[in-house]
């Protein structure tokens, strides 16, 4: 079984309450559920870690290397500006897709530059929560063509 690692960066622990006009009025915790629920339905092992630290980020990106197949990073701010962030994903060589919410860019000038885009396997952005889906489908349909490849 496949595992995967959600992780989620600053001030999304407050979904449901910050902007709900960009970020929508569904809670932390029932995208969460909703996420979990998606990955077993494809038959992943799921978690989910969030913080407001870079430093926990990092600290957690190098661990999943050994334990996880997969990371979904909503880096928050940290995805515009985070170079230790963007590296910590180029040094794990796992696949890693970055989501966002909110569709970055449309939003400020400031957040249409991702720093860590160019080391991750894809960017969703601009579905609400179903970014997150996307991104769990995403790297749901790259195994199944690895499995295809391996099988020729």
């Amino acid at each position: 079984m496949k595992k995967i690692l959600v992780i989620h960066g600053p001030n999304l622990n407050l979904l449901g309450e910050r902007e709900p006009g960009i970020y929508g009025d569904e809670t932390y915790e029932s995208i969460n559920n909703e996420i979990i629920e998606h990955a077993i339905s494809k038959q992943f092992h799921c978690e989910v870690f969030q913080s407001n630290s870079e430093g926990e980020i990092i600290d957690t990106l190098h661990l999943a290397r050994k334990t996880f197949d997969g990371v979904i990073i909503n880096a928050g701010a940290y995805t515009h500006y985070s170079y230790a962030i963007r590296d910590a994903i180029a040094a794990i060589k796992i696949p890693v897709i970055e989501v966002h919410i909110s569709n970055i860019n449309a939003r400020d000038e400031f957040r249409a530059k991702s720093v860590i885009a160019p080391v991750c396997a894809g960017s969703i952005c601009g579905f609400g929560k179903y970014s997150y889906i996307l991104a769990v489908d995403s790297l749901y349909y790259r195994w199944k063509k690895e499995e295809s490849n391996e099988a020729q």
